[in-house]
């Protein structure tokens, strides 16, 4: 819980706090706002398991249609799937009162998809973290980053509701919230992809414990990238080894597992050489290796 020293600041005013939407990530943000001392009043569940998190992580926090949320609060938060926002966003249009703060938390959508709720303070604030829509998520929260959108007059109280939730606020434009989400979505998604393709490839190879070999290097190789990008490059594509490539893809059966190891081996290449850790000489013959069809490879279809 956030501390204010006595005598020199005061805390920020509670706010009483209705959520649309008790899902993974609405019912664990209004259990970080509520342990900060505002005030839930409200929360909308659609399915049974939704329900089931509500009372879990909101207990006594009554539950009510969406369009009833609203009532009252003076933070309205609509934590809804991406493709449900607008018309979630529509259907309360009739019950929020000019000057109410509402705040999304999609990754994708900016302040537009708000803009039917005419006079309502609107905030997009996402934060960056999976969610599995338990307590266990309330300590991943500390210094999470939160991917923030709003006005520069609403910003600070963006900024400091995501504080007292134990994140961290980092300001996108409006204008770049698709870009901003597809890089998230790339990043997070396609390595979860990645790995499972990583320890299945290990599985075949009559390895017992395939998250144990990887987890190290994985661990290594995803630290080293964030600290030093494309410096980072390692293995056989970085350093030219056209056979062991060749060997790589004949190997590959699984017609998924090889087409996603070509077009990351090709997109490694080309980095490899913008940065000049391979020369286009060397980069050549890798290139001709991905645009053929292997024997192999048609064998395997």
């Amino acid at each position: 819980m956030t501390a204010f020293p006595d005598d020199l600041v005061s805390p920020p005013p509670r706010l009483r706090v209705g959520i649309v939407g008790s899902g993974r990530v609405g019912a664990v943000l209004g259990a970080a706002l509520r342990r900060t001392g505002h005030d839930v009043t409200a929360v909308s569940a659609r399915s049974d398991l939704s329900r089931v998190r509500a009372e879990a992580l909101l207990p006594g926090v009554p539950i009510v249609a969406p369009t009833e949320v609203p009532a009252g609060a003076d933070l309205v938060m609509v934590a809804v799937p991406d493709d449900h926002l607008a018309r979630v966003v529509n259907d309360l249009r009739p019950v929020v009162a000019a000057g109410q703060i509402v705040m999304h938390v999609s990754g994708r959508h900016g302040l537009d998809i708000l803009a039917p709720l005419v006079g309502a303070v609107p905030i997009a604030a996402h934060p960056v973290m999976t969610f599995t829509g338990t307590s266990l998520d309330l300590g991943r929260l500390e210094d999470c980053p939160f991917g923030v959108t709003a006005s520069d007059a609403a910003y600070p109280i963006a900024a400091a509701l995501v504080v007292e939730m134990g994140g961290d606020p980092i300001r996108v434009d409006d204008a770049e919230r698709i870009a901003y989400h597809a890089a998230l979505a790339h990043g997070a998604n396609h390595l979860v992809t990645l790995v499972a393709q990583t320890l299945d490839l290990l599985d075949e190879a009559g390895v017992e414990d395939p998250a144990r070999m990887a987890r190290p290097l994985l661990a290594a190789a995803l630290d080293n990238a964030l600290r030093e990008g494309d410096r980072a490059l390692t293995g056989p594509v970085a350093r030219g080894d056209v056979a062991t490539v060749r060997a790589h893809l004949q190997q590959l059966t699984d017609p998924d597992l090889a087409a996603a190891y070509r077009a990351m081996a090709r997109a490694t290449v080309r980095r490899a050489v913008a940065s000049g850790m391979l020369s286009p000489a060397a980069a050549e013959p890798l290139i001709d290796l991905f645009d053929t069809r292997l024997p192999d490879e048609d064998a395997a279809e």
